[in-house]
């Protein structure tokens, strides 16, 4: 779970790594058979991490309660009831 707009940074930076890697074997690899086996983990991760981006990004930052109080770090929490 993405827990600060750090780690959105992190995240996005990802997704487009395996972006790029899908498309990099979308050019390369000449046997459909074997392109979708080779990039369905990609495809995957893909979707994982952009449905945890939709979360984090779905949360106005008051509607989180901020943990660990007194460390000066925000954390993504629980929606405020």
């Amino acid at each position: 779970m993405i827990a600060n707009d750090q780690e959105l940074s992190v995240t996005l930076q990802r997704i487009a790594r395996l972006q790029e890697q899908v498309g990099h074997l979308r050019n390369v690899e000449t046997n459909p058979a074997n392109y979708h086996a080779a990039v369905s983990g990609f495809i995957e991760e893909i979707d994982r991490m952009q449905l945890e981006v939709r979360e984090y990004l779905s949360i106005h930052p008051t509607e989180c309660v901020i943990a660990g109080q007194g460390g000066g770090s925000e954390s993504f929490g629980e929606r405020r009831p």
